[in-house]
């Protein structure tokens, strides 16, 4: 058990040593946050100061302040203007995500739709990406406009694609790449790309920059969609399920339908077709994930973007930041909360 703590440990350090790196900025990105969000609409103050109490990583954040820092930018507060705007698009996204999904929790708290109901949340959410653009406009780069812009756009496509395939057993691999790569690694791969384009740097850096933010992308959405099945992992805490019953077809299913006999493929079909899921359902799938060794499958997958987002970053010289970034793949595939 020691030998696991350790690699538990090993992997949660190279998010602190992240958000340690740029601990200080990211105080100011949190009070940036807080003032943009104060409206005298009782109901919008309530629902943001509750959204915002609920916490987070910041992950996104952090990857656009240390990208900066990695391309050397010193002077100024652009970053953390552009920090928070991504922070803000993200919390968009999550709370439309939970009214499409009917989600009841969020990070151990009641989502916002569960206390204050779906039209609120929507509004609210329209009402961050709103100040979000405010920010944008203010900073004044076009790239950045357009990029920040295009990228809200691709996540709410992700969104629609994801919709659209619901229930559907049969996905093809191609297809769930798409959604997960417009609804999470698109994000990323603007919070990094951003970095770069306040710094000033070459067309390069910036291009290697986007496609680290995209492959982590890509490892951490994995990795969380197979969290959800891995019933052997109890160390990281995260009950397992989730996805599965609110109908969600990601990746450890998909493999799972394409392993499986006819007769397996008709009971999972039936399963995923009906509108509420049984705990016996879960255990079954659990039973077939565990028989085809479906959750080995996943990971190896994600190991494929940690290697092209590691590799994206050979162009940078050696320093604190670049490794930073490069271990930061060991936690996305690997993290515990």
């Amino acid at each position: 058990m020691g030998s696991v703590i350790q690699l538990k440990n090993k992997i949660n350090n190279s998010y602190f040593q992240l958000k340690n790196s740029v601990e200080d900025k990211l105080f100011l990105v949190e009070e940036k946050i807080k003032s943009k969000l104060e409206s005298n609409v009782d109901l919008v103050q309530k629902m943001t100061d509750y959204h915002l109490d609920t916490g987070g990583k910041r992950l996104r954040a952090l990857l656009t302040l240390v990208s900066a820092k990695l391309c050397g930018y010193k002077k100024g507060v652009r970053d953390i203007n552009l920090a928070a705007c991504v922070e803000l698009i993200h919390s968009a996204t999550l709370m439309h995500d939970d009214v499409i999904d009917n989600g009841s929790v969020r990070r151990g708290k009641k989502t916002l739709n569960k206390i204050w109901g779906n039209h609120s949340s929507v509004l609210v959410g329209d009402y961050l990406l709103s100040r979000c653009f405010e920010m944008m406009v203010e900073d004044g780069n076009i790239e950045v406009l357009k990029l920040l812009s295009s990228t809200s756009s691709k996540i709410a496509q992700g969104e629609v694609l994801q919709l659209q395939h619901k229930g559907e057993i049969d996905m093809l691999e191609e297809t769930y790449l798409k959604i997960i790569s417009a609804k999470t690694a698109e994000l990323f791969a603007a919070a990094t790309k951003v970095g770069a384009i306040l710094s000033g740097v070459e067309t390069k850096e910036k291009e290697a920059l986007e496609f680290y933010g995209k492959n982590l992308g890509l490892t951490f959405q994995i990795a969380d969609d197979t969290l959800d099945y891995n019933s052997e992992l109890k160390l990281f805490g995260k009950k397992i399920g989730k996805d599965f019953y609110e109908g969600k077809i990601t990746l450890p299913i998909i493999l799972l339908f394409q392993k499986a006999d006819h007769a397996e493929k008709e009971r999972l079909r039936k399963i995923f077709l009906n509108n509420n899921r049984e705990e016996s359902n879960l255990k079954y799938t659990l039973s077939l994930i565990k028989k085809y060794n479906i959750i080995n499958n996943c990971y190896q997958k994600a190991h494929h973007y940690i290697n092209l987002a590691s590799n994206s970053l050979s162009v940078f010289d050696d320093s604190e930041e670049k490794t930073i970034l490069e271990n930061l793949t060991s936690f996305s595939l690997s993290r515990d909360f």
